[in-house]
């Protein structure tokens, strides 16, 4: 009896202490937020205004920092928190979640396995839209449809949204599309379209409107089309690419390529092994973050708009897609590789 209640102290005693050592873990640490993409847009806007207040609801304290990890569409970062990042949950990773699309399509460069890495959160759903400087002539789908050349499109590398939107829009609804890759974050499209080397670009509406606000009021930037299943409420009258759709297979690739990626664009992730109970910490404290009404406030005024999804809900629509049928996968690789 003696030997099985000193078993029983010492297991009570591992489970007591476990919880209480990922608290403890944070005091006096330093936790790093690192974005994917170039300074200027919405990713960038998030994880600096996330780091200035998530620090309060990490058990210890810690402080939190945001610096930018650009290249290849968020790819650089992405192999980097798989590979070389440490998991001892002082490293949250701000990339493209249409990366993890990019794995099931058996893109080149992906290092990484999408199933392996601990979701954290995201902040809000980047339901896309597609927009043209006035002064490119396209200032509606139909204009862009009936285009005699490919009309040029911003994206950064392919995996990201404002690469495979495009490219899938131009495959199932028909428009005439030459997209050029290789620019590090939307801030560069954006300088791209405004010197006249772009016609246009698609990417999440937040960001669009963080960075071409001026521009959107005046009208020289034009909204044609949103990548999403309902109208945003300030573009009550511009066509949703699913109502475009003519085929069941069309509006099953516009669900698989756009809707569903839209979700896990702004996702935050944590190397693969990181202890359980400290992604558990970060998971909390990331979900009473976006609670936060001094921090919704921030992001109100950046013009940020917060619709958060958990880490357990990343990791739903992840498998969704992982189980994507053959001949889904098979048409997608054909659209967007």
């Amino acid at each position: 009896m003696k030997l099985w209640s000193w078993l029983l102290t010492i297991c009570l005693g591992l489970l007591l202490r476990t919880p209480a050592s990922a608290q403890d873990f944070y005091s006096g640490k330093t936790v790093r937020l690192l974005v994917g993409a170039s300074p200027g847009g919405s990713f960038d806007a998030f994880s600096r205004t996330i780091a200035r207040h998530i620090g309060k609801y990490i058990p210890g304290n810690p402080t939190a920092i945001a610096e930018n990890m650009t290249g290849a569409g968020g790819l650089i970062l992405a192999n980097h928190l798989y590979k070389v990042a440490k998991p001892d949950g002082l490293t949250i990773a701000n990339f493209n979640g249409g990366l993890l699309m990019g794995q099931i399509l058996g893109r080149a460069g992906i290092e990484f396995d999408g199933r392996k890495f601990e979701y954290v959160g995201a902040p809000t759903k980047l339901d896309s839209v597609c927009v043209f400087a006035k002064a490119s002539g396209i200032t509606s789908v139909e204009k862009w449809m009936a285009s005699k050349v490919p009309v040029k499109m911003g994206g950064t590398a392919p995996g990201s949204n404002t690469a495979d939107i495009p490219k899938l829009l131009a495959a199932v609804l028909g428009l005439p599309t030459q997209v050029i890759t290789g620019y590090k974050g939307f801030a560069d499209i954006r300088l791209a379209v405004d010197g006249g080397e772009l016609a246009g670009a698609c990417g999440g509406w937040d960001g669009i409107k963080l960075l071409w606000s001026q521009q959107i009021q005046s009208g020289d930037i034009v909204v044609v089309i949103q990548g999403r299943p309902k109208p945003f409420p300030d573009l009550a009258n511009v066509h949703l690419a699913i109502d475009l759709a003519k085929t069941g297979e069309a509006r099953q690739l516009i669900q698989a390529g756009i809707h569903d990626p839209a979700f896990l664009t702004l996702l935050y992730s944590l190397p693969p092994g990181t202890p359980k109970d400290r992604l558990e910490v970060l998971r909390r404290a990331f979900v009473d973050t976006m609670k936060d009404p001094i921090f919704i406030a921030e992001a109100t005024k950046s013009k940020l708009n917060v619709d958060p999804s958990s880490g357990e809900e990343l990791e739903t629509t992840i498998n969704r897609l992982f189980d994507l049928s053959p001949g889904a996968v098979k048409r997608l690789k054909e659209i967007l590789n």
